[in-house]
């Protein structure tokens, strides 16, 4: 579909980046972009503290102030790194922060030697008005507003992720996946949303969803860029910088986070692109969710890297579980266990769930047996944790309130895209039927001859 207005391109390319020489943002503008890259890079350990000296950098310079302070403040964040060098080498985001400081060093000049002592926190400007009581913003800060009144309506594409993990890709294939590790959602010119999903028990292969990043690029006049940041047991109702809404410019209230449920459901509505997303946390984890014209889904930026999109290309073929042989396996030990046939029992889970038992309690919450359904049996045997049931559930209850299409709320097996499924054996009976017809031909030869 063409767009039906002209977009310019967008200024910040904030979601995988590093930083060079040649830029020339401020200070501040330079850090916030290091804390975005940062942030996206979540497999830091625990001991290591890079982020944590990122942000007592960013928290302590200002874009007007002197050009001492900063290189104080820049020396002492030097040092604070230099201190995680024993717990963080290797890591991508300690390199990252190591040549950030040689390029700020070199803009503004600064010597490594001097004093480090950290100047005061920078005190926050009063409070802005909270975005009902903004203005509403010029006309291209309005997706849809921008269509003429008689041409077709945008046509709106859904993306959900949830539970051990499953993919509903924006083309309504349905798949569960391994992808351990940080794994790219959503990029494009508009925003980027990668995940972190880990083990749910020690040595397991199941994973869930732990961390979540989302990054809203600067868009004309309309939204600064934002980024907001979840993870297990925080689900903040703000961007990373406090705010709830797009910031200083004048469409700042097409971009804002409203509170569902503290702790457990968050709703972001960036109407200058038509995007809604839903972050929940069920359980110990996090599910996503969002609604999505054709138009933002398919406006990226480097084709030839968009490969790990999964959203919209799905989790690659070597990621992807058999959905079906499991199924097959789980149901065929549970027939084994009601004949008596001990010994080929597969172990239970923790919470002790057989087939018969996930089955019943995934009825409970999700009485039509399609794929959302599955999901939920699929989690309760490979995790024995309950609020896997509840996991896939929201992940329904979103697509009823996402999807622009009723009658594709719920998928089934049959509907699932062949190309997905793992390639099949022929069976015993088509190749009987092969034999059978090569040897038809092969006699009215010989009679055409004799």
């Amino acid at each position: 579909m063409q767009p039906q207005r002209e977009r310019r391109e967008v200024r910040a390319r904030a979601g995988w980046m590093v930083m060079g020489k040649g830029a020339g943002p401020s200070a501040l503008e330079v850090g916030k972009i290091l804390t975005v890259f940062l942030y996206l890079f979540p497999a830091v350990s625990l001991q290591c503290k890079i982020l944590k000296c990122n942000s007592e950098f960013w928290a302590s310079t200002s874009s007007s102030g002197p050009e001492e302070e900063f290189c104080t403040a820049l020396r002492a964040y030097n040092n604070c790194v230099r201190r995680t060098a024993r717990t963080c080498r290797g890591d991508l985001a300690f390199h990252s922060a190591q040549h950030g400081i040689e390029d700020l060093m070199s803009q503004h000049n600064c010597s490594k030697e001097g004093p480090t002592s950290q100047p005061r926190p920078r005190t926050s400007p009063p409070p802005r008005p909270d975005s009902q009581e903004r203005s509403d913003g010029p006309e291209i800060c309005h997706y849809e507003r921008s269509f003429h009144r008689h041409s077709a309506p945008p046509n709106y594409t859904h993306c959900g992720f949830f539970g051990d993990p499953h993919l509903r890709t924006f083309a309504d294939d349905f798949q569960t996946c391994k992808v351990e590790g940080a794994w790219p959602l959503i990029h494009n010119k508009y925003l980027s949303v990668q995940v972190t999903n880990t083990p749910v028990l020690p040595g397991s292969s199941a994973t869930a969803t732990s961390k979540l990043t989302i990054i809203f690029k600067n868009f004309q006049e309309c939204v600064d860029q934002k980024m907001y940041h979840a993870e297990t047991d925080e689900l903040p109702a703000a961007f990373a910088d406090g705010s709830k809404n797009g910031g200083d410019r004048h469409g700042a209230n097409t971009l804002r986070i409203v509170e569902k449920v503290p702790g457990q459901h968050v709703e972001i509505q960036a109407r200058y692109i038509g995007t809604t997303i839903v972050v929940r946390q069920v359980g110990r984890y996090l599910t996503f969710a969002v609604r999505m014209p054709e138009e933002v889904v398919n406006s990226v930026e480097d084709k030839d890297n968009q490969d790990l999109y999964l959203c919209l290309h799905g989790c690659p073929h070597n990621q992807r579980i058999d959905f079906r042989t499991f199924r097959a396996r789980a149901a065929e030990s549970h027939t084994h266990a009601g004949t008596g046939s001990g010994g080929n029992r597969a172990p239970l889970p923790p919470q002790g769930f057989t087939y018969q038992s996930a089955t019943s309690k995934c009825k409970e919450r999700l009485p039509v047996e399609d794929m959302y359904f599955q999901s939920c049996v699929f989690d309760l045997l490979t995790t024995g944790d309950v609020n896997f049931t509840m996991a896939a559930y929201y992940a329904f209850e979103d697509v009823k309130m996402l999807h622009s299409n009723k009658d594709k709320f719920h998928i089934f097996e049959r509907t699932l895209n062949v190309g997905n499924a793992a390639p099949r054996e022929p069976s015993s009976a088509s190749l009987c039927l092969l034999n059978f017809l090569a040897l038809l031909l092969w006699i009215q030869c010989c009679l055409v001859h004799l």
